[in-house]
């Protein structure tokens, strides 16, 4: 065979053998076997800490859980998912829950958006300041803000929201907040909405740099009002962040749990249970694990369903 200088085989000589190629199969074996080092602890770890405890949970909500030792699980089938069919304590939390998204999301949007293009305009002087400002609560710890607003919301007319409204006479009588089934609600909605509106002001205003200057001058041009540019030229520009912003604040406010757990603890008499805090409560307050599993298993998929419908709009978009 005839090499080159470097003692390779020479290539485009007469009689030369031509190098064999690799077939797609083996070029694609050994890209990954170039890739899997790299990939194996992620790959090892979603297992474990992912998929594994899925499908366990699948299982467990097919079964009638003994945790005590020597005792075995029975499989029951379909029991625990007919029997959340028909519990109220269910039909509370999926009504409390449907609740949670239908209200806190249109209103966490809007603020978001709202505070976000307020904090980008030109005359807005300490834009860092008011950007830590909104995004403080974020970082701020779950049990730390709920136990400011059960001070806040306490009963009684030392009660910081019954002395403001007291003094201001739009009350009469000071309100047990935490007491009464929609008041209480209406704690949790205002704790949540507070907790998590600084995240879509981050995201909204770090959109809002790469807006291009030149539509707002074209727009003051034709005459165009702050509200005419708002909602013509802001709003449709940061479509696909809004998409990917409402899918986020959608799972949150599936994900309700210490705003509940920590500010009523589903009370009063279960009426502000949402399905998170139902699991928690019928898994490791009564021991009901594979009951709970089916109540989670149905939560996931409404979840997932809801998710991916959204996304296939999303994977459609561009940004700019």
């Amino acid at each position: 065979m005839l090499r080159d200088l470097s003692g390779q085989p020479a290539q485009g000589i007469p009689g030369a053998l031509p190098r064999r190629q690799k077939g797609p199969f083996r070029k694609g074996l050994a890209q990954w076997k170039a890739v899997l080092p790299f990939l194996i602890v992620g790959l090892v770890a979603a297992v474990v800490f992912s998929m594994y405890p899925i499908v366990k949970n699948v299982i467990m909500s097919f079964q009638d859980v003994k945790l005590m030792p020597g005792q075995k699980s029975q499989f029951i089938g379909f029991s625990n998912y007919i029997k959340a069919l028909g519990d109220e304590k269910v039909r509370y939390a999926v009504r409390n829950t449907v609740l949670n998204v239908a209200l806190t999301v249109p209103i966490n949007w809007f603020l978001s958006v709202f505070f976000a293009v307020l904090i980008n305009m030109s005359f807005i002087r300490f834009k860092m300041t008011f950007r830590f400002i909104y995004y403080l609560p974020i970082v701020t710890d779950w049990l730390v803000v709920a136990y400011l607003f059960r001070y806040l919301f306490a009963s009684g007319e030392y009660g910081i929201v019954n002395f403001v409204l007291l003094k201001l006479h739009l009350l009469q009588t000071p309100v047990n907040w935490l007491a009464n089934e929609w008041s209480a609600m209406v704690v949790i909605w205002l704790f949540h909405i507070w907790k998590t509106v600084g995240w879509g002001v981050i995201i909204y205003l770090a959109a809002l740099q790469g807006v291009s200057k030149d539509y707002y001058e074209a727009a003051d041009i034709d005459g165009a009002s702050g509200v005419d540019k708002f909602f013509h030229i802001t709003i449709p520009l940061l479509k696909p962040v809004s998409l990917y912003i409402l899918i986020n604040l959608v799972q949150g406010a599936f994900n309700f749990f210490p705003q509940v757990y920590f500010i009523t603890k589903g009370g009063p008499l279960n009426k502000t249970e949402v399905l998170q805090s139902l699991i928690y409560s019928q898994a490791f307050k009564y021991t009901h694990f594979g009951y709970a599993a089916a109540l989670s298993v149905m939560m996931g998929l409404v979840i997932f369903i809801s998710t991916w419908t959204w996304q296939k709009n999303i994977g459609k978009e561009r940004l700019f």
